[in-house]
Order: structure tokens, then sequence, then C-alpha cells
């Protein structure tokens, strides 16, 4: 029987992914970083941030994601399906979506 996804596991798989593109963006410098903190309420309630985001990349979330507050210094936009597809919610620098509104992707710094 497979085991359940927890939110802890979920946050260890999703920081493991983005410490890579961390890793790899930390040779390229910091201009192709939306630098500030990206945050988001996932399962239960539960606050989720990303620091320095990747520009121009999607990332698809892992969990149930919703409430983006945009902490960088560049727009960013989040979508409701997976893969950057779906109506567009445009967040410029330090603006914040609704706290109900739920969404599967999202872009920084969209070309």
């Amino acid at each position: 029987m497979p085991r359940k996804a927890t939110p802890m596991r979920l946050r260890r798989q999703l920081a493991a992914v983005l410490g890579g593109v961390a890793l790899a963006l930390s040779a390229t410098g910091s201009a192709l970083a939306a630098e500030g903190t990206f945050v988001w309420v996932g399962p239960h309630g539960k606050a989720y941030a990303i620091d320095n985001p990747p520009d121009h990349t999607c990332l698809d979330m892992a969990q149930e994601a919703r409430g983006a507050r945009n902490g960088t210094r560049k727009p960013l936009v989040v979508y409701p399906k997976k893969g950057c597809r779906g109506p567009a919610l445009r967040l410029a620098p330090g603006r914040s979506a609704p706290a109900n509104a739920r969404f599967a992707s999202v872009v920084f710094n969209p070309r």
C-alpha cells in the first residue's frame, strides 16, 4: 500500500526540487531570480514560502495551494491548472491574491 503524502514529506520534496534550482541559479547570479519571498497557504492552513524563486520558469505546486502573496521585487502569475495553464492572475510586487484563490502553478517574472 503506498504511503500517504504528508505536508512534511511534500515540503521536503518541494525543498529538494527548489534547492536544486537555487543551486543552479547560484552559479549564474541573482539576475535570474525574483529577489524576495513568495508565500502561499497549503493544506490545513499551513504557510509555505520560497525565497528568491527562479525567473521565467513555470513551477507546479505539489499540493493544494491558495492565497498567493508576492513578496518579490518582480511580478508573478498564478494559474488554476498545472503547467501554467488556465486564466492567469497577475500579481505585482507586494500584492496578494484573495485568501481563498486556489492555484496549481506559478511563474515568476513572466516574459
